[in-house]
């Protein structure tokens, strides 16, 4: 399988009461979403907390990771940043770290021209030495957006590869360019476009149903209605903030956030605990 195919988790990034990294923590979340569904993982993109980890963070959470599952599953890292020497520099170093591929996120706040955002991707992918780049287009978060004609252009790029496609309205597929929706709520109509899957977050406490939509075709639809209240609660409040309470209410020790990030005040974790149990998946879990 390719590392840009099928059902990746976007990780959160488990920390300790100190606020330091749990990498430990990181590996056992990692082994769980591998047996439950997920075909690899994607470390230290946004969901994982990125805009607040150093690089030497970043970079050790990866060797960590790709050390512990790297022969059991692809590891996608994230390197991206809004100054194109840094993500050059990220790039580089993620793929020392061993990551099989880099997700890339556009210019967010400089907002890039056209020109502009070919030249970043140029640089990015001629830092990343061959391993594969997946370009992030997330125009909610930063504004920018690739457009069909442009993301074509940029699979023209040496090692510019796919695109995690987080801009509902123009998901579709791209001439030279492998896509994968960036929406959880969009990963059943990528599916029936025949795409090649998503870059998820609500994976973290439904990856086995959501594996059913790659093998249980005829059940798509179905299983994508049964699950839009768990997409919607685990979006409530700005991400990774719903998904690490799941997480923590399921009993997976992931921690708090760093700031700005705050945990999740009452109204938001009674969303998601009533969902969890709507669903029957805190049965058994002390909650």
């Amino acid at each position: 399988m390719r590392p840009y195919e099928g059902l990746l988790t976007a990780m959160v990034t488990p920390f300790r009461g100190d606020g330091r990294v749990n990498e430990d923590a990181a590996v056992a979340l990692g082994r769980h979403l591998l047996a439950n569904g997920s075909d690899g993982l994607v470390v230290c993109g946004t969901t994982g907390e990125s805009p607040t980890l150093d690089d030497d963070e970043q970079v050790a959470l990866v060797e960590t990771v790709v050390g512990e599952m790297g022969r059991d599953a692809p590891i996608v890292a994230g390197a991206g940043s809004n100054d194109t020497r840094h993500a050059a520099h990220l790039a580089e170093r993620m793929a020392r770290a061993g990551a099989v591929a880099l997700l890339s996120v556009t210019g967010y706040y400089n907002r890039p021209n056209r020109r502009g955002l070919v030249r970043h991707y140029e640089e990015v992918a001629r830092a990343a030495g061959g391993v594969p780049v997946i370009v992030y287009n997330i125009p909610s978060r930063t504004t920018v957006n690739l457009a069909p004609d442009l993301l074509a252009e940029l699979a023209q790029i040496d090692g510019i590869d796919a695109v995690k496609q987080s801009n509902s309205a123009e998901l579709g597929p791209i001439d030279g360019m492998t896509v994968m929706t960036g929406n959880d709520e969009d990963l059943a109509r990528a599916l029936d476009l025949g795409l090649a899957g998503g870059i998820c977050v609500s994976s973290h406490v439904v990856g086995p149903d959501m594996r059913r939509m790659f093998d249980e075709p005829s059940r798509r639809a179905e299983i994508h209605a049964r699950l839009s209240d768990v997409f919607d609660a685990i979006f409530c409040a700005p991400s990774p903030i719903p998904v690490k309470a799941a997480l923590n209410l399921l009993g997976h020790d992931v921690g708090g956030l760093r700031l700005p990030l705050v945990e999740a005040d009452d109204s938001e974790l009674a969303h998601v605990r009533g969902t969890l149990e709507r669903h029957g998946l805190l049965t058994g879990v002390h909650a």
